[in-house]
Formats: structure tokens, sequence, C-alpha cells
């Protein structure tokens, strides 16, 4: 009795641990039948793709080996994805610096983020695993960012992603310049004051960081700890990425100018007249984090908006991705975003890079995803048809092997067809100062 419990054990086991989500990958599973798009490669028709104790472990063609034992998951004529990365995002409800200072580099967006908040499940239903959830822009430094992949979790901590260069680091800074940052209380009142306070900012960091070399280790030496200017020695050590909200086309000069002044890493967010200065950006080597938009208007300094801009970008030879500034654009027609970019020129292959690898190079997080490649996340998404056709839909969502979002499942479908209600319920409302 006891022999015969342990052989039907034996195969039970692995059943309940495919079935049960958030559970370790204890077999590998193969996708068979569907259009992969690698993105680092062409797309294979009639693909198979392996994934085993949540990475990639091979994606070919129909003659690609499964293993005997994994669990056949025949998606035939499907279309699969990486899954989709944002460069720019609110979900979450976080937010950043008060109006008590025009700079906030040492608040953390991390420290307000709301794990449970239903916006996550929208971006799931959207394709998106991975995001740069950033506090709002409407101060110059308006705090920290961080790059979460999109599992369940009640801690922020358990869904970071953080360089493997410096694994300390888990985002950026947030920085803008334009009319956002001009306000009330101690916000500059010009777009000159605005660049004279970050350049004085940066410059106060570069001795603070000279005075902490010089004492070389030496304890009673070393300066008292500063947490607005330890923020700012990473980034001018570069291990932080600032993401530079910015729209005219003179504002987004003034960006690359500061950045080339003070010799840090950026990536230009927005960008709404970028097509006005393409070359100049191409020529900065500086990476353009876009978006489009399917109703124009708002803000004045975004009159010349343009969803030309990825065209103009590619052309010029520029680095783009796109993103979504969820709420301005809701993370479950991310995959629409792009399409919108296709239709005013760009090309299809780079606008798919758009959301994908070309993103996850922008958060220095592309060695584990953006693409699928064997030994890289097993993050993915299915879809029903092709993805810049309106009648597509983003079937599932799997993060390391685990399937996250299903639209077969009448709650998750309920998350990709349902009004804002949905989101707003049990969790607080973010205010975005300054919106996109």
């Amino acid at each position: 009795m006891k022999n015969r419990f342990f052989l039907i054990s034996l195969f039970i086991l692995p059943l309940l641990a495919w079935a049960i989500p958030g559970s370790a990958q204890e077999r590998p599973i193969a996708f068979t039948g569907a259009t992969i798009y690698p993105i680092e490669q062409a797309p294979i028709e009639n693909g198979v793709l392996l994934i085993e104790g949540g990475v990639i472990t091979a994606v070919g063609d129909s003659k690609t080996r499964i293993p005997r034992n994994a669990l056949i998951s025949d998606v035939s004529g499907k279309v699969i994805l990486p899954g989709l990365v944002d460069t720019h995002s609110h979900i979450g409800g976080g937010d950043g610096g008060d109006r008590s200072s025009a700079t906030h580099p040492d608040v953390r967006v991390m420290d307000s983020f709301n794990p449970l908040s239903p916006s996550i499940k929208k971006a799931l239903s959207g394709g998106i695993t991975a995001a740069n959830v950033m506090p709002g822009s409407g101060l110059l430094m308006s705090g920290q960012t961080i790059y979460v992949k999109l599992r369940a979790a009640t801690d922020v901590q358990d869904m970071l992603l953080c360089s493997e260069e410096y694994p300390e680091v888990c985002g950026g800074l947030k920085m803008a310049n334009g009319t956002n940052p001009i306000g009330s209380g101690n916000s500059p009142g010009t777009r000159a004051k605005s660049a004279a306070l970050v350049r004085a900012l940066f410059v106060e960091a570069q001795d603070y960081q000279q005075k902490i070399m010089a004492a070389q280790d030496e304890e009673n030496n070393i300066p008292a700890r500063n947490l607005r200017l330890e923020t700012l020695i990473e980034v001018l050590e570069g291990k932080r990425t600032v993401h530079h909200h910015t729209h005219r086309h003179d504002d987004v000069l003034t960006a690359i100018r500061l950045a080339d002044e003070f010799g840090y890493d950026m990536v230009l967010q927005h960008v709404s007249e970028a097509y006005k200065v393409a070359d100049e950006i191409a020529a900065s080597g500086y990476p353009s984090s876009i978006i489009t938009l399917d109703s124009f208007g708002g803000k004045m300094e975004a009159k010349d908006f343009s969803n030309a801009n990825g065209a103009a970008l590619e052309q010029a030879g520029a680095a783009v991705g796109i993103h979504t500034d969820d709420y301005v654009t809701d993370s479950r027609l991310f995959l629409r975003s792009a399409a919108f970019a296709v239709r005013e020129g760009m090309s299809r292959d780079k606008a798919l890079e758009a959301l994908t690898l070309a993103n996850a190079k922008m958060m220095r997080i592309d060695n584990r995803v953006g693409s699928l490649k064997k030994g890289k996340d097993a993050d993915l998404v299915i879809l029903s048809g092709d993805p810049f056709s309106v009648y597509t839909h983003v079937e599932q969502t799997w993060i390391e092997g685990q399937k996250i979002w299903d639209r077969s499942n009448p709650e998750d479908k309920k998350i990709a067809t349902g009004g804002y209600g949905v989101f707003r319920l049990n969790t607080h409302t973010h205010t975005h100062e300054g919106g996109q």
C-alpha cells in the first residue's frame, strides 16, 4: 500500500506544482506551433519555445528537441512575444517628492509603492512583465524610480530588478524640465533657473564625492552622510540612470547639455518634439523613451507632439523605446501604442523592439529580459494574432515560468475589459503631478 501511494505521489505532485499559481516550475514546458518573435532574430513560424526552472532553455523551429517529460502547450495559430517592458509607468500608486523643495533625489518611490494595487494586474493584462515605476514630473528631481518585475508579491523588495553590475541599484532618478517643474512653492520660475538649480546641485554632489575620496576610509575625515548627494554620486558614477521628462525640442537639448556636462547616463522621456531634433538626439547617443497618443491635446508645450517621433528617431539612427506613462496611456493598450508608431512610418521590427529589448537596455536589465533567448527569464506573452492588429488580444502573460494572467479566467478577463472602477477598488488614488 505504501509503495502504491509513493508511486501515485510521483505522478501527482509534479502536476500539482504546475497547477498551483506561484509555485516553482517543476517540469519543462514546451510551447509549440506559434509564430515566435524572439526580437534578436527573425520571427519563427511554427516555432518551439522551451522553458524550465523559470528560464528559457531553447527557442527554435518545429525540429527543436523537446524533453520527454515536458508539458506540451499547443498554441498553434497564436503569437508569442517576450514579456513587454515599460520604461515609464505609474502603476502601484507610488509618489515622490513634495513642494518643500524643487529637488528630491533622496526620495524613493519604493517607499510608497503598493504591490497589491489592481493597476499591476492591469499592466499584466496588457502583456507588461517589467516596468520602470516613477514618481511624478512636477519637480526638477522628484525622486528615485524602481525597476520591478510584475510577479505576485506583498513586499515591493520581492519585485525589484537590480543591475547586474551594480546590484545595490534597482532603479533610476526621475528628473524633469519644461513647464511641469515651473510652479509654486520652492520650484523655479523659469527654464533658465531650472537648469541652474540642477547644475548647482550636481556641483555640490561632485564636491561631496571628492571629500569622500580624499578621506581614504579614515572615519574621522569622512563627511556626514547626505542622502540627497549620495543618490547624485550614484548618478555621477554611472550606477543610476537619469530618466529625464522633457517635451519641447529646446528642453530636450538642455537635458542633453546637462548630461554631457556631468557625464551621466540618461534616457530622454516623452520627447514630444523629437522629430525636430532627431539628428541631434542620435548624435548625443542618449536613447529616447517616447509616448504615442490617440487623442492629442493637453499642455501647450506638447502642442507640436507627433506620433511620427518613432519613425524620425529610427531613421536618424537613435535608440528608441515606447512607454505608457500609465495612466496617461492605459497599460492594457501598450501594443496599440507601438501600432500608432508603425502607422506613422516606424518599422514593425523596431516597434516591437521598442516595447521589449530597447526598453530593457535603457533599464540595464537586458541580460534577463527583453527578448526570447536561451538563459533569459521565462517572461512571455501569448497573443491571439498579429501584435499590431486591433482584433488581437493578450491571452496569457507569463513571468519566470509561471502563468500570471489568463484571459480565459473570468476574473482576469474583467481586468482586461472592465472600466476604471475595477482598478480603484481597495487601492488609494495616485496623483501624478504634471501628467504627461
